[in-house]
């Protein structure tokens, strides 16, 4: 008898980030055995990941699992994990913007919601941060298209576009934007944002750390100082923040600013939170333009105040990112570009005593589901 068990699953880009997308019906319900099955799957606690199909870099570890929502005012429900690399943890407490890109056209074709044409707006609930965005999909002739001429800058190539529209940006888990009670915190010295916009972040100036804020991410991940005060910060901000310990979080993420070196309005640098991301994330560049949008906080100090309608364009080490805020009703939305692409489908293989324990869906093969038709 075969000790391996196989569990459906698409591998997906979202944006700039990567990892398999599964339907919760295919994970079992138990979270504690749902996150072992997901750290075999990635191979996490090795840094190639070399047992599993992570690609040895947080942006590369992310799994996303997609329902069917029975929400009012919601087609799916995405769950983001993200799995360490190094260590064998299963975060839930964030969210992912790049994975959530991709969310809407994995959902099209799983069956889960009609397809429409020439877009299909699909409608996803965040269950990390309980907060809602709208995604808008290519599905000309009742098609999801991944080709198109839309470019990212951390991507190679063009593809077709999906605008994410956030909703409810500053609607997180904490009561508040600002979880501390104020824009502008001190923290062993060092000026400090805390906000829970999208992301929950601690946003620092760069030259307070004794950086530019110019840096590339692999001389940032050099740097193994700045990277011990950084994580000695964040522990301090997620205190404060009502996160509690943080040191087994992932969340808040350490973000560093500076004046931009180009035709941006801020230079970026975030952290994941142990290593600086290679561009940026989408929920950060999010919470950090809704931080413009509020006087006293780093960010508004750094680009002046910015009242919706609005965009700010990002400087982040392989390019540039731009958000647009806007008024809808008595709510500020963030929306972006990002793009996706499906990469492979079948099923990932984990030890059987993992895969048989609960779920009556491992072990079969995957059939592609046919979209259902509007």
């Amino acid at each position: 008898m075969n000790d391996q068990s196989g569990i459906p699953c698409v591998m997906m880009r979202g944006g700039t980030s990567r990892g398999p997308f599964f339907l919760a019906q295919d994970l079992p319900d138990d979270p504690s055995l749902r996150d072992e099955i997901l750290i075999a799957a990635l191979g996490a606690g090795h840094p190639l990941q070399i047992d599993g199909i992570g690609g040895g870099n947080a942006v590369t570890s992310k799994v996303a699992i997609v329902s069917r929502s029975t929400r009012p005012g919601a087609d799916v429900d995405y769950l983001f994990a993200q799995v360490s690399v190094a260590k064998r943890l299963v975060d839930t407490s964030p969210n992912c913007g790049n994975m959530l890109s991709a969310v809407g056209p994995f959902a099209i074709e799983a069956g889960l919601i009609p397809i429409m044409d020439p877009v299909t707006l699909v409608r996803i609930y965040n269950v990390n941060t309980r907060t809602m965005v709208e995604a808008e999909v290519q599905t000309p002739g009742g098609i999801v298209t991944y080709g198109g001429e839309a470019k990212i800058d951390g991507v190679p190539g063009t593809a077709a576009p999906v605008m994410l529209s956030f909703l409810d940006a500053s609607a997180q888990a904490q009561d508040t934007m600002f979880p501390t009670g104020q824009t502008l915190d001190r923290i062993d010295g060092i000026d400090a944002t805390c906000i829970n916009a999208a992301m929950p972040m601690m946003v620092l100036r760069a030259a307070d750390l004794g950086v530019t804020g110019h840096e590339t991410a692999a001389e940032l991940n050099a740097n193994a100082g700045l990277l011990a005060r950084l994580e000695e910060l964040r522990r301090e901000a997620g205190r404060r923040m009502g996160l509690g310990d943080v040191s087994e979080k992932v969340v808040p993420k350490p973000v560093l600013i500076a004046p931009p070196a180009g035709e941006g309005d801020l230079a970026v640098r975030y952290f994941m939170p142990a290593t600086c991301h290679p561009t940026l994330a989408t929920t950060g560049a999010i919470g950090l333009a809704t931080a413009g949008t509020v006087s006293g906080t780093l960010v508004e100090q750094l680009i002046g105040l910015r009242t919706p309608p609005s965009v700010v364009v990002f400087e982040h080490p392989m390019g540039r990112m731009d958000v647009g805020m806007r008024r809808r009703g008595d709510r500020t939305v963030a929306s972006l570009l990002r793009t996706a692409r499906r990469l492979f489908e079948g099923r990932i293989l984990v030890p059987a005593k993992l895969g048989n324990a609960q779920n009556p869906f491992m072990g079969t093969k995957l059939e592609k589901e046919t979209p259902v038709s509007a």
